[in-house]
C-alpha cells in the first residue's frame, strides 16, 4: 500500500509547487552567479577610478563590505521572493486543484447516470469558465436525452401493451366460450394485430429516417411532380372520408437535390396526419412558394388545430398534444417524427402553426434550393445532403 502510494504521480497542485520551486532555485543560482562573476570586477574598476590603489587596505575593506552587502541584500531578496512566490503558488495551485477535482467529481457523477450535476463557474479565467460551461451544456443534453429515452420506453410499452391486452382478452373470451368467433370478432382482433404491425413498421421507418444520410439516393427532382404524385396516391383516402384535397403549386418549376421517395414519404405522413385530424367536409391545401434560397411547402387544414404549448412538441416521437389527437385517430405518433428526420436529412427544417384548438393547422417544410443544380436525371447514391 505504501509502495503504491509512493509510486503515485503527484497531483496538479504539487506539480505547480515543484515547478515554481525549480524556477525560484534557478533564479537564485543565476542571480548569485551573475553577482559573483560580474559584480567584483566592476566594483574594483570603480575603486581604481576613485583612486584606491590595488592591494591596499582600503580596497580589501571595500571589497569585504561589497561582499557582505551583496550576500545579505541578494539573499534577503531571494528569500522574500521565494516566500511570496511560494504563498501565491500554494494558493493558486490549491484553487486549480480544487476546480479540477470538482470537474472530475462531476464527470464521475455523470458517468454514473446523475445527469443533474452541474459545475459552478470557477472564476479562474476564460479557459476554466469555458470548460465549466461546456461541461454543464453536455450534462444538460445528456439529461434531456435520458429523459426522452425514459419517456420513449414508457410510451413504447403503453403502445404495445394496449393492443396486446385487447387481443389477449378477446382470445380468452373466445376460448372460454364467452364470445363466439364471429367475423366481427375476427375483424376486431385483426384490427389490433394490424395496429401492432403498423406501429413496428413506423418504428423501423423512424430508425431508418434518422440514419437516412447513409441510405438515401439523391438526384435532381421536380418538386411539383413529387407533390402531384403523392397527392394522387392519398386521394382515395381523402375521398373516402369526404375531405377535399387541393394543390396550389408555384408557376415556376422548382428542382431540388434530394431523394424523391423520401420526400414523398414526408408529404404522405403530413397529409395522413392532416386527414386524421380533419372532419368530413373539411379541406386540406398544399401550396409551394420560395423564400430567399429556400423552397417552402405548406400543408394547411381546417381541422382540430393544436394548442400553442404543443406546437413545438408535435414532431417528437409518440407525442400527442391533446384529446383531439389521441390514439383513437389510429396514428402511431411517429409520422411527424419520421417527417422531421427526413426533412433534416435534406438539410431543411419543418415547423407547425395553428390558430388553436379547432382553428386548423399549418405544417411548413423548408428545403434548400441548390445554387448550382446538377443536370436533370443525374443521381448519386448516398450523396451527402445539402446544408441549409
Amino acid at each position: 500500500m505504501i509502495i503504491s502510494a509512493l509510486r503515485r504521480r503527484p497531483g496538479l497542485g504539487m506539480r505547480l509547487l515543484i515547478a515554481q520551486t525549480l524556477v525560484l532555485l534557478a533564479g537564485a543560482i543565476t542571480t548569485w552567479v551573475v553577482a559573483a562573476l560580474v559584480g567584483p570586477p566592476l566594483f574594483r574598476e570603480h575603486l581604481r577610478q576613485a583612486g584606491v590603489s590595488a592591494g591596499s587596505a582600503e580596497q580589501l575593506h571595500a571589497e569585504e563590505a561589497y561582499l557582505y552587502a551583496t550576500v545579505f541584500s541578494v539573499g534577503g531578496a531571494v528569500a522574500v521572493s521565494a516566500l511570496t512566490a511560494f504563498a501565491v503558488s500554494l494558493y493558486v495551485s490549491r484553487r486549480l486543484q480544487r476546480s479540477v477535482t470538482e470537474v472530475a467529481a462531476a464527470a464521475s457523477a455523470v458517468s454514473e447516470g446523475r445527469y443533474e450535476v452541474r459545475v459552478a463557474p470557477q472564476n479562474l479565467g476564460e479557459e476554466f469558465d469555458a470548460l465549466s460551461a461546456a461541461f454543464n451544456q453536455m450534462a444538460a443534453q445528456l439529461q434531456a436525452i435520458d429523459t426522452t429515452r425514459r419517456q420513449l420506453f414508457g410510451d413504447l410499452a403503453h403502445e404495445i401493451r394496449t393492443p396486446v391486452a385487447v387481443l389477449e382478452a378477446w382470445l380468452e373470451a373466445v376460448e372460454d366460450g364467452v364470445r363466439p368467433l364471429t367475423p366481427d370478432t375476427i375483424a376486431l382482433m385483426r384490427d389490433q394485430s394490424r395496429r401492432l404491425v403498423r406501429f413496428s413498421g413506423d418504428l423501423g421507418a423512424l430508425a431508418q429516417a434518422e440514419e437516412s444520410s447513409a441510405t438515401m439516393s439523391f438526384t435532381d427532382i421536380d418538386v411539383a411532380d413529387v407533390i402531384t404524385t403523392t397527392a394522387a396516391a392519398v386521394a382515395d383516402r381523402y375521398h373516402a372520408k369526404g375531405v377535399a384535397l387541393s394543390t396550389h403549386l408555384a408557376a415556376s418549376r422548382h428542382h431540388l437535390w434530394g431523394d424523391p421517395q423520401r420526400l414523398s414519404q414526408v408529404l404522405t405522413n403530413v397529409l395522413d396526419n392532416a386527414l386524421r385530424h380533419t372532419s368530413a367536409h373539411g379541406r386540406v391545401d398544399v401550396s409551394t412558394d420560395t423564400e430567399g434560397d429556400q423552397l417552402v411547402i405548406r400543408i394547411a387544414d381546417n381541422g382540430d388545430g393544436i394548442a400553442a404549448p404543443h406546437l413545438s412538441l408535435i414532431f417528437d416521437r409518440l407525442y400527442r398534444a391533446d384529446a383531439a389527437r389521441t390514439r383513437d385517430h389510429g396514428g402511431s405518433g411517429l409520422g411527424l417524427a419520421i417527417a422531421k428526420a427526413l426533412v433534416e436529412a435534406h438539410g431543411g427544417r419543418i415547423g407547425a402553426a395553428s390558430g388553436g384548438v379547432g382553428g386548423g393547422a399549418i405544417i411548413t417544410i423548408y428545403l434548400p434550393l441548390p445554387t448550382n443544380p446538377p443536370p436533370l436525371g443525374t443521381s448519386d447514391v448516398a450523396h451527402p445532403p445539402p446544408t441549409a
